[in-house]
């Protein structure tokens, strides 16, 4: 099987895999965002068609803003994904795994007007057989990486536990340990969340529902959340 996981390494030392994401879904992704565009876009000519010449103009205006504003706008305020993206779980991080900014997004959207060439995106379906990590021509100049970004993951965002730093340095493989115990702890009963936890107190340096909470804030440090 392909390794399609792109992993970097953060400032703090802290591993991340991410998971590309073929052609295939963004591709799908892309159909969803494109079909959504068009609706608008046919509500905007109705209305406008009633405004003859001006709103012919308008409309003109309207559509340059909807085909290059859309993508550029979900993907900078909504953490690198649009509608048809969050459909299909996918995220656009910047190639360190860091949040997409407003060039980043631009760049990478302007770029289309080549990956379309030399039609039905060839260029940028070539590219992306190609690379590693499938990332089209606007990808690598912008630097940014299209990741699978699966719902269930972003429980732990919402853990209102304190990020705590481990008395210990963590290896690579320690770090995906605790990171993974707080991703499932909710699934899992307090009786075996306590039992996981006294298995690795040294780290913790805390046994039962106490040495749990300690995980999880380790966990939220890992993840680069701070106070």
């Amino acid at each position: 099987m392909l390794d399609t996981v792109r992993e970097v390494h953060t400032p703090e030392g802290v591993a991340l895999r991410l998971p590309a994401a073929g052609p295939v879904p963004r591709a799908v992704a892309w159909l969803i965002d494109l079909a959504i565009r068009g609706a608008l876009l046919m509500v905007v000519s109705i209305v406008l068609g009633l405004l003859g010449t001006f709103g012919a103009g308008l409309y003109m205006m309207v559509l340059f803003l909807i085909f290059w504003g859309y993508p550029v706008a979900f993907e900078a305020l909504y953490g690198g994904q649009t509608p048809g993206k969050r459909a299909l779980s996918l995220r656009v991080v910047s190639a360190d795994g860091a949040p997409i900014g407003w060039m980043a997004s631009f760049v990478r959207n302007l770029m289309r007007t080549v990956d379309m060439l030399p039609l039905a995106y060839g260029a940028g379906l070539v590219t992306s057989l190609a690379d590693p990590w499938s990332r089209r021509l606007g990808d690598m100049v912008a630097g940014t990486l299209v990741i699978h970004a699966p719902r269930e993951r972003l429980a732990l965002q919402t853990l209102p536990v304190a990020p705590l730093a481990p008395a210990v340095a963590l290896q690579t493989d320690e770090q995906r340990a605790v990171i993974a115990f707080a991703e499932r702890a909710h699934r899992l009963s307090e009786p075996r969340q306590r039992e996981l936890a006294d298995i690795v107190a040294p780290v913790s340096g805390a046994h039962g529902e106490r040495g749990v909470m300690r995980l999880l804030g380790i966990a939220n440090w890992l993840l680069g959340r701070r106070p």
